[in-house]
């Protein structure tokens, strides 16, 4: 085995002070979902396993490790708002992922105010300055190689009415650089935000 590489098989441990594969697998974007139980009761929580997988329709994703509030109230209802999270609102995400029991409101909690959707019933985080309202495709429990269940729910959802702060249109391109997004890193806590200074471009060939 080569000195100048750090190999593991996951099943038998990384031998490291901490997992790197979450820190590889990044930064990755925040899955800020809103949704609402049967009985009305309004939950907001992060999800660091998020992103989006097709364009037409669009449809994007998170993965909740544990049956979690959020993935109940998606079974129950059919429903979601996605929030985007940048840099001022990062300190009311982290409080919106405090471990409090179901009845909770974490859009209080976090000091944040519901703004109703125009399509579905669940509001979405009026601070953000991008949202999404979403409709559940599919509610999967992943699997391992070998077939056996694994206590991680994969929802997705179809995205089915988008808000965007004009300011963050530039001739009416949405403007990445500027926008302030926070993106999940490694470690216990580690976050990151994206500016001007990280963008570059490149054409496709052909």
């Amino acid at each position: 085995m080569s000195d100048t590489e750090h190999f593991y098989e996951p099943r038998h441990g990384h031998g490291l002070p901490h997992d790197p594969f979450n820190a590889i697998v990044g930064p990755r974007p925040i899955g800020w979902i809103s949704s609402r139980s049967a009985e009305g009761v309004l939950n907001l929580a992060p999800y660091s396993f998020f992103n989006a997988f097709n364009y037409v329709p669009p449809i994007i994703g998170f993965a909740s490790t544990g049956y979690k509030d959020t993935v109940r109230n998606i079974e129950q209802t059919g429903e979601f708002a996605w929030n985007l999270t940048t840099r001022g609102l990062a300190e009311a995400m982290n409080q919106s992922c405090a471990a409090v029991p179901p009845e909770v409101d974490e859009f209080a909690l976090a000091g944040l105010t519901p703004a109703a959707s125009r399509v579905i019933g669940v509001p979405r985080v009026a601070e953000s300055p991008v949202s999404f309202e979403c409709r559940r495709t599919q509610i999967i429990q992943l699997q391992s190689a070998a077939g056996d269940a694994v206590p991680t729910w994969l929802v997705l959802g179809e995205v089915v009415a988008v808000h965007i702060d004009r300011a963050l249109l530039k001739d009416g391109i949405y403007d990445t650089a500027n926008a302030g997004h926070v993106l999940r890193g490694g470690g216990a806590g580690d976050y990151f935000s994206i500016g001007p200074e990280q963008l570059f471009r490149m054409k496709r060939p052909g």
